[in-house]
């Protein structure tokens, strides 16, 4: 039926020229090697050999808690040798004149004041001097003092009836002044003193 048609549609159907030949991209299959040559790239490119990582190991959330707990504990106890190595009650500006003749109170309601407690332990003896211990940073009472008599009777007489003594609501407290008179004395901040907790207001 083709020769029929007139000689502009026969070239309608005329072939199309062959494709031009273009090399494959990627090796054919039966080319390849059987490595794909990722676990050769060391020797081959001359690169040192490192021996693989060991897997990482995660914690279940009881071990960060004791790990987080240990790692606390310890850095507290280095908190508390950096200060021992740095205590020296000898050197303290605002101490007392006479540690022999220093009553240490504590266990202070924190809103005591001077004043109050000048007037609960005037009643033993003159007093030369009270020493209220302030945090260095916030400012706030740290809840014990030191009072300095002027004669060392009226200080042992303090320190011998004013234990337990009732100021604001509170049960202080009292010793003698130790860090300046006995040898190897710490205070309870760094692990010494006579212990014990601060006992609530009583309602």
């Amino acid at each position: 039926m083709t020769q029929y048609l007139p000689p502009d549609l026969l070239r309608l159907f005329e072939p199309r020229p062959p494709l031009r030949y273009l090399p494959p991209a990627k090796p054919l299959p039966h080319e390849r090697d059987k490595l794909s040559g990722y676990g050769l790239l060391g020797p081959k490119e001359g690169l040192p050999w490192q021996p693989p990582k060991p897997p990482k190991m995660l914690e279940t959330k009881l071990e960060r808690l004791e790990r987080k707990k240990r790692e606390k504990m310890e850095l507290a106890a280095y908190k508390v040798e950096q200060a021992i190595a740095l205590w020296d009650p000898f050197k303290n500006p605002e101490a007392t004149t006479d540690a022999h003749r220093t009553l240490f109170v504590s266990r202070l309601n924190y809103d005591t004041t001077e004043a109050k407690l000048r007037q609960q332990f005037e009643t033993y003896g003159t007093i030369k001097k009270i020493v209220m211990v302030h945090d260095k940073i916030t400012g706030k009472p740290r809840g014990y003092a030191f009072i300095e008599y002027k004669h060392q009777r009226d200080m042992l007489e303090a320190y011998h009836t004013a234990d337990g003594k009732r100021i604001d609501g509170r049960k202080v407290k009292v010793d003698r002044e130790r860090g300046r008179t006995k040898d190897g004395w710490l205070p309870r901040r760094l692990g010494g003193g006579l212990g014990g907790r601060r006992e609530r207001s009583d309602k």
